[in-house]
């Protein structure tokens, strides 16, 4: 219920945060989301203060900040192309997934320590403060406003102007294509890792061995995002996905057949290396694609089929692994990665229209 509420809030109300990208100024609408991000984890604060606290009320909070993350994730999307130029996209987005798994890995550690010592309470005050550091960092920079409506597109138009484009643009469309697939069939088995760690590695998920596991799963994918930005700076990212794609098969597949827990560290760790590998560069190619005034509303459904899709995974894994085993669900992940290669053109073969909706030519009724 919890991860529902977490992360159904991303498939639910993406759109709109995507539409609120592309309407408002990205900063502001940022630092107002973060503020109440702080305020909400106070409100954690409050009710995990008690030893049995509202399973209720924690659902309830959990899901407000869910829906704070859906508006977050398509802004900081948007907003990012405004931070560099072109050319230093693809390090720029290396480095922000970067970040993001090092807070995976990092987090953790200072959570469950925290926890220990004085209680979950305490967790979620020092999150609330966290976000005074992002806040901090949103005043400093200034960005140009959205630019207007070229159409004066109104109404539900405005609102879906992320799959129109996706439609209209055959490397968006493959790209969100891929992510959707990819996130839905092939990564179910990081939501099932502690089923994995038991029933094939004989790892008891509450162990420190279970720890060791799931960080080397995370400093393998913040290596697979920083070689995007540098060791494969120069490689073309279309090229990269597909290769990747193909490597992450094979590392899903070795791990799928392991049963002893030493190599399963290192397997694990390359499996990370070529996920987010995967990631960056789809978000690459992604983002170098899109124009400035529907990038939000694109990377909405960015952020619907890479999280949003995660509760929806895990719900059909489930009963798939007690029906057959880890290990079948884990090789049909990496039999999809597969198809998906071959699937994963994302050359330009041409010039793309602009939609007509999007025209200034053409009025917002069609005519």
């Amino acid at each position: 219920m919890l991860l529902f509420a977490q992360l159904g809030p991303l498939l639910l109300f993406s759109l709109v945060g995507g539409l609120l990208a592309d309407m408002f100024d990205r900063r502001r609408l940022l630092i107002t989301v973060a503020s109440l991000q702080g305020v909400l984890s106070l409100g954690l604060a409050w009710v995990a203060r008690v030893e049995d606290p509202s399973r209720a009320a924690l659902v309830a909070i959990v899901f407000a900040i869910g829906i704070g993350q859906a508006i977050f994730g398509p802004t900081y999307g948007a907003l990012l192309p405004g931070l560099v130029d072109r050319e230093d996209l693809a390090g720029a987005i290396s480095l922000n997934s970067a970040q993001m798994n090092g807070s995976r890995v990092v987090g953790p550690v200072i959570g469950s320590a925290l926890d220990a010592r004085y209680g979950a309470d305490l967790v979620f005050v020092v999150n609330a403060v966290s976000y005074l550091l992002v806040i901090w960092s949103l005043f400093s920079v200034r960005l140009p406003a959205p630019p207007s409506d070229p159409a004066g597109v109104k109404g539900i138009r405005r609102l879906a102007a992320g799959y129109y484009v996706a439609r209209q643009d055959r490397v968006v469309g493959r790209a969100l294509s891929v992510i959707f697939l990819f996130s839905l069939l092939s990564l179910p088995f990081i939501g099932q890792m502690p089923t994995l760690a038991d029933r094939n590695l004989g790892i008891d998920a509450r162990s420190e061995q279970y720890g060791l596991l799931y960080t080397c799963f995370g400093v393998g994918a913040l290596l697979g995002a920083l070689s995007i930005g540098t060791v494969l700076a120069n490689q073309r990212k279309e090229q990269v996905v597909r290769v990747c794609l193909v490597l992450f098969a094979v590392f899903l597949g070795m791990l799928a057949v392991l049963r002893s827990p030493g190599p399963a560290y290192l397997v694990i760790g390359l499996v990370g290396l070529a996920y987010f590998a995967i990631i960056t560069s789809l978000s690459t190619v992604l983002q170098q694609r899109l124009d400035d005034f529907s990038r939000g509303r694109v990377m909405a459904l960015w952020i619907m089929a890479f999280g949003g899709t995660v509760p929806i995974g895990n719900v059909i894994a489930g009963p798939l692994i007690e029906a057959s085993s880890v290990t079948t669900v884990l090789l049909a992940g990496a039999v999809i990665a597969v198809a998906l290669a071959g699937y994963a053109d994302l050359r330009d073969h041409g010039a793309t229209p602009t939609p007509a909706f999007l025209r200034s030519d053409t009025s917002p009724d069609g005519g």
